[in-house]
């Protein structure tokens, strides 16, 4: 007569396979969203007087950091450097093709 199969062993493998109770699936977080900023196109009475009196009087002056403080648009703050640059107000100190930093013009 054969020798009898262990049903037991059989249900130990079944067990093992499943890998123990029901695990909840790991949920993705949406991920950190920068706040939108909602710079001017173009510029208004208020903001362009305050480009021609306040920028010239800064020692470091580039179109980021015109950008920033008159939320203006980069490349509105561009064309507002040059034509400080061609009025006179600011020097330029360095430009490179990805920025450009200028000063403002001393008196000599």
């Amino acid at each position: 007569m054969p020798p009898k199969k262990d049903d037991k062993k059989a249900g130990a493998k079944k067990a093992a396979s499943s890998g123990g109770g029901k695990a909840k699936k790991k949920k993705w977080s949406k991920g950190k969203v920068k706040e939108k900023l909602a710079n001017a196109v173009l510029f208004d009475k208020t903001t362009y007087e305050r480009m021609l009196n306040d920028t010239p009087k800064q020692k470091l002056i580039t179109p980021s950091i015109i950008s920033e403080k008159l939320k203006v648009n980069g490349s509105l703050a561009r064309k507002a450097v040059k034509e400080l640059v061609s009025k006179g107000l600011i020097k330029p100190l360095l430009t490179h093709h990805s920025q450009a930093i200028y000063t403002r013009q001393t008196k000599e």
